[in-house]
């Protein structure tokens, strides 16, 4: 087995790669996708057809390895369907459990926003609390759990808004856009032969220990602070000076959007290769942690105002902490 505390930086360079090989562009949604699974975070893509989700979501299971399972949503599905059901035998006269295809460890919940108010009830307890109930009994998940799910903006006929509890359950939205010219003629040459496979580098276990690794990034007082102010921003708009913002939000964002946005940091800086968060890594991340948590004022919902925009406003208000780089390195090594 390779030795995954000593160079995890590298591997994730060796993953990062792999999965490029296979997903032309898109290198943004790659790198959240990779950042979400470090920080045992849920993700939500939303994006019009065809530009890429499914497969990055392939691949990355192709590369990271463990149980992949596809659920493709329809506003008939059930509950049951989804996490299992107790089947009755005749043979026995006694009830069996069938697990549903839940159980897996990469799930890709292929356009969520499709499932009626029960199914998302159901995929909500196995998100926040990697377990489901069938007949009266709990069922834990596999380890690692993470749900990838998609969605389409520009369909209107048989979806359902996600409720905000669920929304708030997703670490990232990752907003995905069609690909330049340059990225289209590479699509063009590489799908029109034979597609590439991505390679398995990873076990379940080497992934758990990944983890392990992004928890123990080291992330300073003063960064951790600007985490919070950056939420705290979206709750108390003209404290925070932009009051701007402050007309067309309800709520700000709740508590678990600042643990999320500091978990992410940790993954993303040891994606980029270091053992310790700086203030770029809060701001990258800020609107994809942040933006789907809020809840916008009718007016501005109406008006389609654009809630990543309001964050954007937030990130270049808020001035990020500078340190000193022995003050970072001392604090390190104390911690």
């Amino acid at each position: 087995m390779n030795n995954i505390h000593a160079a995890p930086g590298a591997r994730l360079e060796q993953a990062l790669f792999e999965v490029k090989r296979v997903v032309v562009g898109q290198d943004p949604m790659v790198e959240r996708m990779l950042v979400g699974l470090l920080a045992r975070g849920h993700i939500l893509v939303e994006g019009v057809p065809g530009v890429a989700k499914t497969l990055a979501v392939r691949t990355i299971a192709d590369v990271f390895g463990g149980t992949f399972r596809r659920l493709q949503f329809t506003p008939d599905l059930m509950p049951g369907d989804i996490v299992g059901t107790r089947v009755w035998r005749p043979s026995t006269e006694t009830f069996d459990t069938e697990l549903g295809p839940i159980f897996g460890n990469l799930v890709l919940a292929d356009e969520i926003n499709r499932a009626p108010a029960k199914v998302q009830s159901a995929l909500l307890e196995a998100m926040a609390e990697k377990q489901v109930s069938i007949g009266g009994r709990t069922f834990e998940l596999p380890d690692p759990f993470l749900v990838l799910a998609t969605q389409n903006p520009i369909e209107t006929d048989g979806v359902y808004r996600l409720p905000e509890a669920q929304r708030d359950r997703f670490l990232l939205k990752i907003d995905v856009s069609h690909p330049t010219e340059v990225e289209e003629m590479a699509i063009v040459r590489q799908m029109g032969t034979s597609q590439p496979r991505a390679k398995n580098l990873f076990t379940p276990e080497e992934v758990v220990a990944l983890q392990d690794a992004a928890t123990d990034v080291f992330v300073h007082h003063a960064i951790e602070h600007y985490a919070v102010r950056l939420v705290m921003a979206t709750r108390s708009p003209s404290h925070y000076r932009v009051p701007e913002i402050a007309g067309a939000l309800e709520y700000g964002v709740s508590s678990r959007g600042t643990l999320g946005l500091v978990a992410a940091s940790r993954a993303l800086a040891l994606l980029r290769g270091r053992d310790y968060v700086l203030p770029v890594d809060v701001a990258d991340l800020a609107p994809d942690v942040l933006a789907h948590r809020l809840v916008l004022t009718f007016d501005a919902a109406a008006e389609n105002v654009d809630a990543r925009s309001l964050i954007e406003t937030v990130v270049r208000t808020i001035v990020p902490p500078r340190l000193a780089p022995h003050e970072s390195d001392a604090e390190r090594v104390s911690a």
